[in-house]
C-alpha cells in the first residue's frame, strides 16, 4: 500500500466527516480541481487506504434491538480459518477479530430480542472449533468514529 500525501490527507479530512460533500467543495476546499479530487479518491480506493463506502444503517430500525459482543474460545488456533467461515454465514455477526488475552476472537452481532439471542448463541456454540463463548451486552454506543487524519 502505498502512503497518502497532503493533498490525499486534506482530501480524507473532508470526506471522512462529511461523506455526501460534492467533489466541486472538496476540490474548491483544496485548491484543486474536481478531476484531480476524483482521481485520488479512486487511486485511494484502489492503493486500500479507502476501505468501504456506502450507508451505515441504524439497525433498531431493522428491527435488532440488542448488540452484543461475544468473546469466543477456540479449541485449536488451527481452527480459525473454519470458524470465521461458519461466522460468515451468521448475517447478524458484523465483525470479527482475532485477539491476544483471554479469547481468540471478538465478534459483534445484533440479535432482535432475548429469544434470538438465544438462537444466535446456540448457533455459535455449535460450530466445530468453539470451545466456549462469553457474551456481553452493548448499552450504549459513546464513541464511533474513524482516526483523526493529520
Amino acid at each position: 500500500m502505498d502512503k497518502i500525501d497532503d493533498l490525499d490527507r486534506k482530501i480524507l479530512n473532508l470526506i471522512t466527516r462529511n461523506a455526501r460533500l460534492p467533489f466541486r467543495d472538496v476540490a474548491e476546499k483544496c485548491g484543486v480541481s474536481r478531476a484531480a479530487v476524483h482521481q485520488r479518491v479512486q487511486k485511494m480506493f484502489d492503493n486500500g487506504a479507502i476501505v468501504g463506502s456506502g450507508y451505515q444503517v441504524n439497525p433498531k430500525m431493522l428491527g435488532y434491538d440488542l448488540c452484543v459482543l461475544v468473546g469466543i474460545a477456540l479449541t485449536s488456533g488451527k481452527k480459525y480459518a473454519e470458524v470465521v467461515s461458519e461466522l460468515n454465514k451468521i448475517p447478524e455477526v458484523i465483525e470479527e477479530y482475532y485477539t491476544l488475552g483471554a479469547y481468540s476472537m471478538m465478534i459483534r452481532m445484533y440479535a432482535k430480542n432475548d429469544k434470538d439471542l438465544l438462537r444466535l448463541l446456540t448457533q455459535l456454540q455449535c460450530i466445530e472449533g468453539i470451545a466456549k463463548t462469553e457474551t456481553l451486552t452493548c448499552l450504549e454506543q459513546g464513541i464511533g468514529r474513524t482516526l483523526p487524519i493529520e
